[in-house]
């Protein structure tokens, strides 16, 4: 192995790869990174097993060879490189490095030893817009709960119809549904679940990067890949394996009928939850009477220890029957946070029946959360 490449290059490749890598005392190897180099790309590689992710970049390539090294020595001494072209070659089984003033050598292993990254077949893929995609998944990820009991609701469902792709999560007390718009029909209809640390992998790799990603599905495991700009190649490919199993019939959780709807400003509901939190209890309950004769919206809190709290806020948006519901203040936050515009309408069916929250504007996400029931 013989090649150079310039040290920014090298650094977003590792930061690319590096977050997969787990510190397991069972299988040391995968605290480490694979590097190999091939026909004019050097090629980074690592995994936990379950999902795995590599890295193409365009290098100067003298040799072809490949080392595995570990991650967190090799990731440390780049970053500390100035900005000129690292020379790396592998001698026996270190990996010796040059830059500018700098040289050290790191010990490393046979890449035999290696777990190697199943293979996903690219046949057909659906097109996402990575900003579009990243900002759906950031929305629902973070409402998956891992669970032996339920491996089901570990992870986001993807559901594929027609010209949209749905993402979902749940928790069993809310749920988050964001749907994307397809540039065009696909030719079959296709589900899986994604485990939520892959969903979180693909946020922390392709956000704030203006490309295509390409989604590849096949029964076990999934592909997601972006292109190098220079050639046509890929630049990125995470590889997970799948959740088992049927994803609950969440749709069936969704409110179909609505005994009473307010329209809300959102950074004033935002902030009459989060002062009426101050003086929750343990189960972050916090209380919401609606009274749309008074056309008026009453907030109450408790702590044995710290106080009570009481507010209100008065809209002529409301409309329907009165009720007292409450909720958990973190759940409602994290619903009513994941909504950019300025107004949301929140629906309520009763105090015991799942609400609803959307924005005004933009309907493409829903947000469901069950009350807290007395």
């Amino acid at each position: 192995m013989k090649l150079k490449i310039v040290k920014n290059k090298l650094e977003d490749g590792l930061n690319t790869v590096k977050r997969i890598t787990t510190k397991s005392s069972t299988l040391p190897i995968l605290n480490n990174i694979l590097i190999k180099t091939e026909d004019n790309f050097l090629n980074l590689s690592a995994t936990d097993l379950e999902v795995g992710v590599r890295w193409w970049s365009l290098a100067e390539i003298n040799k072809e060879e490949e080392i595995v090294v570990p991650t967190k020595v090799l990731s440390n001494f780049v970053n500390y490189l100035p900005e000129e072209t690292v020379s790396i070659e592998r001698e026996d089984m270190n990996l010796k490095i040059e830059c500018e003033n700098y040289k050290t050598q790191i010990k490393g292993l046979d890449s035999e030893d290696f777990p190697i990254i199943p293979e996903v077949e690219n046949g057909k893929y659906i097109s996402l817009n990575s900003e579009v995609f990243c900002e759906a998944l950031d929305q629902v990820v973070n409402i998956a709960m891992p669970s032996s009991v339920k491996p089901e609701i570990s992870g986001v469902y993807f559901s594929c119809k027609g010209d949209s792709l749905k993402v979902v999560a749940t928790d069993s007390f809310r749920l988050g549904e964001k749907t994307i718009s397809l540039d065009k029909k696909i030719d079959k209809d296709f589900s899986f679940i994604l485990p939520q640390k892959a969903a979180k992998e693909i946020v922390n790799i392709f956000k704030g990067k203006e490309k295509e990603i390409r989604l590849y599905n096949s029964p076990n495991q999934v592909l997601f890949e972006s292109q190098m700009e220079e050639t046509d190649h890929p630049e990125i490919q995470l590889v997970s394996r799948l959740i088992e199993g049927e994803y609950p019939d969440y749709e069936e959780i969704i409110p179909n009928k609505t005994k009473t709807t307010i329209t809300l400003d959102l950074s004033e509901f935002k902030k009459q939850i989060k002062t009426a939190s101050i003086f929750t209890s343990e189960n972050k309950e916090v209380k919401i009477k609606v009274d749309p004769k008074k056309n008026k919206l009453e907030f109450t809190s408790q702590n044995a220890d710290l106080g009570e709290h009481y507010s209100f806020i008065k809209t002529e948006d409301i409309k329907g029957k009165p009720v007292e519901i409450s909720f958990n203040c973190r759940f409602l936050l994290d619903g009513l946070n994941n909504i950019s515009t300025n107004r949301a309408v929140l629906k309520l069916n009763g105090e015991s029946n799942p609400a609803l929250i959307k924005s005004t504007e933009e309907t493409s996400y829903i947000y469901v959360v069950m009350p807290i029931k007395a």
